[in-house]
């Protein structure tokens, strides 16, 4: 009987390593082209939205595990853009993101909690101004598939929405004008919002067949 119980124990365990084998995460590639890194705040008594336009990053993603997961994105401070030339340029300046002193803005996950319907949270250190701070972003997963077109070789590609909010003056961001009658030009509270296409980095595809680098790697 003890040496069935060995023999037993010794097959799941292989077993159980292997299925780990098969389990590992998989790279997949942010498309900067077919994605938006987007943020507003409140100016007076509405928000104003933005974005950035230069952006890069890598989602290990583990679809059995997907706690297994992670993600780190570098986003270029100098490529906001919120359709104004002049704001944008004091955006770029010590009054905000300082980008000539800090040009990089990256998030680094930590930990992700798998929830229900494909969601789930993504715990991270998101650096600004040369501040880390700890923030959560609540996420989705909006789809994965085999796709082709064209006759083009096909790719596995996958899709996200997150969002998350932060306090500006917590990253050193702290400029702001106070009105006559009270009460202040700009609010603190940042929302972020998220929508991410990717596609997965075939090691062993040909060059011509993996996703190209985002303008934000090439050299």
């Amino acid at each position: 009987m003890s040496r069935r119980l060995i023999a037993l124990g010794a097959v799941l365990l292989l077993v159980v390593s292997a299925t780990a084998a098969l389990a590992e995460p998989r790279p997949f590639r942010i498309d900067p082209n077919h994605s938006l890194v987007g943020f507003n705040i409140r100016h007076f008594f509405s928000r104003v939205p933005g974005r950035f336009k230069e952006f890069s990053g890598t989602i290990q993603l583990d679809e059995k595990n997907l706690a297994a997961s992670s993600v780190e994105v570098t986003i270029k401070s100098a490529s906001i853009n919120t359709e104004n030339e002049r704001r944008d340029g004091d955006l770029r300046s010590p009054n905000f993101f300082h980008a000539d002193s800090f040009p990089n803005i990256t998030f680094k996950s930590t930990k992700v909690v798998p929830g229900p319907d494909k969601t789930f949270l993504i715990y991270g250190d998101l650096t600004m101004r040369g501040v880390t701070k700890a923030v959560t972003l609540e996420a989705t997963q909006t789809g994965m598939g085999e796709i082709a077109m064209g006759g083009r070789p096909p790719r596995i590609m996958a899709g996200f929405e997150a969002k998350t909010s932060v306090d500006r003056k917590d990253f050193g961001i702290v400029w702001n004008q106070t009105l006559d009658k009270g009460g202040t030009m700009l609010g603190d509270d940042v929302a972020i919002t998220l929508q991410i296409e990717s596609s997965l980095v075939d090691p062993n595809a040909p060059a011509g067949q993996r996703p190209a680098a985002p303008a934000a790697e090439k050299k």
